[in-house]
């Protein structure tokens, strides 16, 4: 597979053709259909969600048992792991970049659009609008024009607290294991691995239950204006990173227990550890700015 080759490993290995990114993007492409509709109160919208992401971890399953098998087999040598660590950092650089664009956009709307909208051009328009946003000043959150329904913010007791606490307790379980595998202690090592995952998944759960708590006692939901827009886009699109995250961290444990993985070479659960922590340092953000400013 390789023009030259070291050893029994390749030099650099190249695979071949490979249908699972054409596969990935078709049960991709009905998640985002089916969730644009859902917003807008098709039927079938959430079929369409749950068919693409059935479709989405079937293929993902796929993907990495090939991608396993290649690694087991020696395939992956010295090249391939540059390669897939450059590939990493760059993936996470750019979930930087679309988280920013995010928290840019709860910026621009706090400092620059309802200051705007209450200044004294408008005010012919709106004479009732109160320039503050909702989390700064309580009743702050109906419309003058009756567009929006009247709702309460969140704040940081004691969900989204408890969500913080336990997501950087899975960040000390994960540097833990971390350092568990460099010491070639497997069995420590798989022990704080499924206590991350665990952490992980209760978070999800929180969150679940802080988006029912939203809709059904606060009146928050998504249309609730740009605050209800910011909040569900930005703790929505985290809470899908934390989900992704926990599947990579359950894959590295399932692959510790079958053996992969030693001290001296175990990227995948390097690249697996980098993108939690990543997820943690959002979360940290969005604790701050959505439910405490």
């Amino acid at each position: 597979m390789s023009a030259a080759t070291h050893g029994t490993t390749p030099y650099y290995f190249v695979p071949g053709l490979s249908r699972h990114p054409f596969m990935s993007a078709f049960g991709l492409f009905f998640v985002i259909l089916g969730a644009g509709q859902w917003v807008n109160g098709s039927a079938w919208a959430p079929y369409s969600v749950a068919f693409g992401l059935v479709w989405w971890l079937v293929v993902l399953y796929q993907w990495f048992r090939d991608a396993i098998a290649e690694s087991e087999g020696g395939l992956y040598g010295r090249k391939i792991d540059i390669s897939y660590r450059w590939s990493m950092t760059w993936f996470i650089f750019s979930e930087v970049m679309f988280f920013g664009a995010f928290f840019t956009a709860l910026w621009w709307a706090r400092a620059h659009s309802v200051p705007t909208l209450g200044n004294i051009e408008h005010a012919l328009l709106w004479p009732d609008f109160q320039a503050v946003w909702p989390s700064v000043m309580a009743g702050m959150t109906a419309s003058p024009a009756g567009i929006v329904e009247p709702f309460q913010t969140m704040g940081p007791f004691w969900l989204p607290t408890i969500n913080t606490a336990l997501l950087l307790s899975s960040g000390v379980t994960l540097t833990i294991a971390h350092h568990a595998i460099q010491d070639g202690n497997r069995s420590k090592t798989i022990a704080f691995m499924w206590l991350t995952v665990l952490l992980g998944f209760v978070f999800l759960c929180v969150q679940g239950y802080e988006y029912y708590h939203a809709y059904t006692d606060l009146n928050l939901r998504l249309d609730s204006g740009i605050y209800g827009s910011t909040f569900f886009m930005l703790t929505g699109f985290h809470g899908f990173h934390v989900f992704v995250g926990m599947l990579m961290l359950l894959v590295i444990t399932l692959r510790l227990q079958k053996g992969h993985f030693t001290k001296e070479r175990h990227f995948g659960f390097e690249g697996a550890a980098w993108y939690w922590h990543f997820v943690d340092v959002v979360w940290l953000g969005l604790y701050i700015v959505v439910y405490w400013m």
